[in-house]
């Protein structure tokens, strides 16, 4: 039976990217603390557990904390992160599993919102990823507003460059919030989709881009203090963009530039509105997964690494030692691997267990010859 190997040429590339990645959403998170107390958390790491919920059962999600100490082992979707979710492990949804964290839960969390994606599907395709079935190299890109992930192809427009740095508001989304559209005729990220094309016009269509404030009957008339205060108000942002009259075919996801949700309007009534229709989040720049990765990849910079707490422990030598001895293994490392991957080689056990022989062959011939260390 030939021996499995594993080709170093794309690993060596994406490694440090990859870990940098993971690194920004897991260090946001606590990894060794149930996020139960804190509530519904504002954005958090997630995970669904489909060994404890089956196909079929209640959907359930639990922190990042619990999927390494009550779920190890099982078979676990990576939903990434979520908004406002309050940990279920061990809560009535987990019949046989009593959280080893924080076992005193209530029985359920009646504001969690649940998605396809706690069954492992994501898309408007309702697919898994990775899709076995799917041979379709393809990015997927998470809606600001459901949160569920979209392969770039079912967007219905073009992803521009830097997706990265943008946020995404998927077409059905646009389409249940109407009020969007008039925002995204002056704020979304221009694409070379001709679905996407922004139209000058004299009017507004009223029926598709509805301001969400009530229209003044008689019978609505309010008492003249109380309108008094409101024309004292600042302008409403959104009436003005309206009546400018400028519009785009609404069509097609929507992408938006950093800073964007600054530029919404935030009067009483638009922000009374967007917290009816559970929106208010999207006046909060802070509420965006960028800046929640911002925060975990500054909470890893500063976090104490755990070999500078090892060395505070020992005498000056001895950390000179160990110093030395992990950047020389690491420098030699690199190398050694470098080596295959320019020549397009793999990898082998072999290979491996050869590398280290010779570092402690190496060590044992520094050992019999003596050591100096520059002060």
């Amino acid at each position: 039976m030939e021996e499995q190997t594993v080709s170093l040429v794309d690993v060596l590339e994406e490694d440090e990217e990859l870990e940098e990645e993971a690194s920004a959403v897991l260090a946001g998170s606590d990894s060794d603390h149930c996020s139960y107390p804190q509530g519904y958390v504002k954005r958090q790491a997630l995970y669904a557990c489909s060994s404890c919920t089956p196909k079929g059962g209640e959907a359930a999600g639990v922190c990042l904390a619990c999927s390494y100490k009550c779920h190890e082992g099982h078979d676990l979707f990576e939903l990434y992160t979520k908004r406002s979710f309050r940990c279920d492990c061990g809560n009535r949804k987990f019949m046989e599993l009593q959280c080893k964290l924080f076992p005193e839960k209530e029985e359920l969390n009646s504001l969690n919102r649940y998605s396809q994606n706690f069954s492992g599907l994501y898309c408007t395709c309702s697919r898994p990823y990775p899709d076995p079935d799917d041979q379709v190299e393809d990015e997927m890109i998470q809606c600001v507003v459901c949160e569920d992930w979209l392969h770039g192809r079912h967007l219905g427009c073009d992803v521009p460059d830097c997706v990265e740095l943008q946020e995404m508001i998927c077409e059905s989304c646009m389409n249940k919030n109407s009020f969007l559209w008039t925002y995204a005729a002056h704020l979304s990220v221009p694409v070379p989709s001709a679905e996407m094309q922004v139209k000058q016009e004299t009017e507004v269509d009223q029926s598709n881009t509805k301001l969400p404030h009530k229209e003044e009957k008689a019978e609505d008339v309010e008492p003249s203090c109380k309108r008094s205060r409101e024309d004292a108000e600042p302008s409403c942002r959104l009436r003005v963009l309206q009546a400018i009259g400028q519009k785009i075919v609404q069509s097609g996801a929507v992408f938006w530039p950093s800073a964007w949700r600054s530029k919404l309007c935030s009067c009483n009534t638009c922000k009374d509105f967007l917290s009816a229709a559970g929106l208010s989040f999207l006046l909060d720049e802070s509420d965006t997964v960028l800046a929640y990765e911002t925060k975990g990849k500054s909470s890893e910079q500063r976090g104490h690494d755990p070999l500078m707490s090892a060395l505070d422990n020992l005498n000056h030598v001895q950390q000179l030692e160990i110093i030395h001895g992990y950047n020389d293994m690491k420098t030699e490392l690199k190398d050694f691997l470098q080596s295959f991957a320019s020549e397009g080689k793999v990898v082998t056990p072999d290979d491996i267990r050869q590398f280290f022989e010779q570092q402690q062959s190496r060590k044992r011939g520094r050992d019999n010859t003596g050591r100096f260390y520059p002060t």
